[in-house]
C-alpha cells in the first residue's frame, strides 16, 4: 500500500546517520508552518468533526475548511519554487 512513500524525520541520538535528499531538508525546515495550519484548520475552522453520515459530507467538510483558510487574510505560507525543490524521480 505506502510502497513509494518516504517519512521523513529528523535525526536523533540513536539513529544513524545519513544523507538526505535536499527537498526532504527543506521540507523539514518548513515543518514548524506546516503544523501551524494543521493546527488552525483543526482548532479554529472545525476540520475535527467526525460524525458525517456518508463519505460525500465529510470531504464536503474538508473542502469547505480549506477553502475558509485559503480566504483567510495573515495566514503564514511557504514559497516553493521550482528551483529550491524537485520532486522523486
Amino acid at each position: 500500500m505506502f510502497r513509494n512513500s518516504n517519512l521523513i524525520t529528523g535525526i536523533r541520538r540513536n539513529m544513524k546517520n545519513y544523507l538526505m535528499p535536499m527537498a526532504d531538508k527543506l521540507m523539514l525546515r518548513k515543518r514548524f508552518l506546516i503544523e501551524i495550519v494543521l493546527d488552525t484548520l483543526k482548532s479554529e475552522m472545525g476540520m475535527e468533526h467526525s460524525r458525517h453520515r456518508s463519505p460525500v459530507n465529510a470531504m464536503v467538510h474538508v473542502m469547505s475548511c480549506l477553502v475558509a483558510h485559503a480566504f483567510r487574510p495573515g495566514k503564514p505560507a511557504i514559497s516553493l519554487t521550482g528551483r529550491q525543490i524537485k520532486a522523486y524521480p
